[in-house]
């Protein structure tokens, strides 16, 4: 679903402190621009950053950046985590714009230490499976990222995506240590909601997901 174009969104994220204009500049040396080193991880489609914000409340001690290729969407997730995290502004949470299937223009080798991919678009026809983000195409460019045990976690609503990615971690060689049907049913407190996971679940879709290590 396309958002509605928002002329506020480029200028707002043009002043944001923690929106990266040239992300590509900072390939390597990501941890020099959060000023402290911690796992690194990446929101890929971060979307309304609704889970992103929630995750780096959560988590302080992990850098987080969140990419996406809209700049209206990336401005609706800026004012959420405005919102989030009140008066102050957050220290281990980046935005950028940009394609995530260019990410190896972005980070070096052994650089993150985890993928997060929610809900992404299925992608239902079978001539557009290689767009999926999951797709084992998609996993063998992210996999030199990683670094050593590097992971990746995947939730969706979408039931022949969530098979398809099962078989699509195991062509690409990932160990998947995780894997429900259910993910409410667990009731994992540290389970961070996101937008999407929040209207299906009131609709009583249920939340699949998978995550794995790379070995």
């Amino acid at each position: 679903m396309r958002i509605r174009k928002k002329a506020w969104a480029r200028p707002e994220l043009a002043a944001c402190p923690y929106y990266i204009e040239s992300p590509q500049e900072l390939k390597g040396c990501w941890q020099e621009r959060f000023g402290e080193k911690r796992p690194l991880y990446l929101d890929l489609g971060c979307g309304k950053c609704v889970y992103l914000a929630g995750e780096a409340l959560a988590q302080p001690q992990v850098n987080f950046v969140g990419i996406d290729i809209s700049y209206d969407i990336l401005g609706v997730g800026r004012r959420n985590i405005q919102e989030a995290f009140g008066e102050r502004e957050p220290d281990n949470l980046l935005l950028c714009y940009y394609n995530i299937e260019r990410l190896n223009e972005l980070f070096a080798p052994n650089e993150v230490d985890r993928l997060i991919i929610n809900f992404c678009n299925p992608w239902p026809a079978a001539h557009c499976h290689k767009r999926r983000l999951t797709h084992t195409r998609q996993l063998e460019k992210y996999k030199p990222l990683l670094s050593e045990g590097g992971e990746l976690w995947f939730k969706t609503d979408n039931d022949d995506l969530y098979l398809a990615t099962k078989r699509y971690l195991n062509e690409a060689g990932f160990e998947v240590y995780f894997d429900t049907k259910d993910l409410h049913s667990l009731n994992d407190p540290g389970n961070i909601l996101t937008e999407h996971e929040v209207k299906f679940t009131a609709e009583g879709i249920r939340t699949k997901a998978l995550r794995a290590r790379k070995p």
